[in-house]
C-alpha cells in the first residue's frame, strides 16, 4: 500500500471509531441544520478533526478541502479532500448507509482514495495506476452491456435550492430505461458500489467534490468511466456526475445528456 494511502486508511478508521461510538447513543446526538434537510452533527465535526489531525501529523505542509471546516492551504501541491461522514441524514436516523471519504489530490489530480464504511467494516481503497480494492480483493466494474438490465444508483434532491421537478423527469425517464433505481443516500458509497460491481451505474447532480473525489478514483481504477451527463470531464467542479462500465456509460449518455446543466 502506498505510504500516503496507508495514512489515509489510518485516518478513515480513526473517524470510523468516532462514528461507531456515537451510533450507540443517537438519542444524545446534537444535530444542527445548515439549511433545509442538510444536517451536521457533532460527530461530523469530531470525525473531521480526527482525520485532519492524523493527516497533518504525517504531512504538515498539505492542504485540506473538507466539508465542515472548508478550505485550508488549498494552494499546496498536495490537498486532501474529505467528507468525514457522507450520509449524515442516514446516520442520525440509524440507517446504516454512510461512509468516511478521503482523497488526495496532487496538482489537481486525484492520486489516492479511501472510502470506509464503518457499519460493515468495508474498506475501499485506490491508488492511481495501481487498481482499486475492497480490503485485499481487486475490484472490477460489472460487465452488463444493456442498460435495460442494469441496476443503477442515484440521489434525490433534498435542498430547497435544487430543482426537484426536473429531477422527477430524469427519474421517470431513467426508470423506464433500466431494471431498477436505488437511492441509499451516500454518494461516496454509491461510487464505490459501482467500482465493486454492486451497481451497474450511478448518476446524480448537485454534489460537492468531497462527495465524489475518492469514489471517482475507485471507479476509474476498477475499469469504469465517469463524467457529467454529457460524458465530459469537469464533474468535480460542476457537481453533475454519471459513471458505469464503458458500454453502459455510452447508453447513459444518450439518456441523460439532454438533462445536463453543463
Amino acid at each position: 500500500m502506498h505510504p500516503m494511502l496507508n495514512v489515509a486508511v489510518k485516518a478513515a478508521r480513526r473517524a470510523g471509531t468516532v462514528i461507531n461510538r456515537a451510533s450507540l447513543n443517537l438519542e444524545r446526538l446534537q444535530v444542527d441544520r445548515k439549511q433545509h434537510n442538510d444536517f451536521v452533527t457533532e460527530v461530523d465535526r469530531q470525525a473531521e478533526a480526527a482525520i485532519i489531525e492524523t493527516l497533518s501529523e504525517a504531512y504538515p505542509t498539505h492542504g485540506f478541502l473538507a466539508e465542515e471546516t472548508g478550505a485550508q492551504n488549498i494552494e499546496a501541491e498536495n490537498v486532501w479532500i474529505i467528507d468525514p461522514l457522507d450520509g449524515t441524514t442516514n446516520f442520525i436516523h440509524g440507517f446504516p448507509q454512510y461512509a468516511v471519504s478521503i482523497a488526495l489530490s496532487v496538482n489537481g489530480i486525484t492520486q489516492q482514495a479511501v472510502v470506509y464504511d464503518p457499519t460493515r467494516d468495508e474498506l475501499f481503497t485506490a491508488t492511481r495506476g495501481a487498481g482499486a480494492y475492497l480490503d485485499r480483493r481487486r475490484l472490477r466494474v460489472a460487465t452488463q452491456d444493456r442498460l435495460f438490465n442494469c441496476l443503477l444508483g442515484t440521489g434525490f434532491p433534498y435542498r430547497e435550492d435544487q430543482d426537484l421537478e426536473k429531477y422527477l423527469e430524469v427519474f421517470a425517464d431513467m426508470s423506464r430505461q433500466c431494471a431498477g433505481l436505488r437511492r441509499p443516500g451516500a454518494a461516496s458509497l454509491d461510487l464505490a458500489y459501482v467500482a465493486a460491481g454492486r451497481y451497474d451505474g450511478f448518476f446524480e447532480s448537485d454534489l460537492k467534490p468531497w462527495d465524489m473525489a475518492a469514489g471517482a478514483l475507485l471507479l476509474t481504477e476498477a475499469g469504469g468511466l465517469i463524467g457529467n451527463y454529457r460524458g465530459e470531464e469537469g464533474f468535480l467542479q460542476s457537481g453533475e456526475v454519471m459513471c458505469a462500465n464503458p458500454r453502459i456509460f455510452a447508453q447513459m449518455v444518450q439518456c441523460l445528456s439532454k438533462y445536463s446543466n453543463c
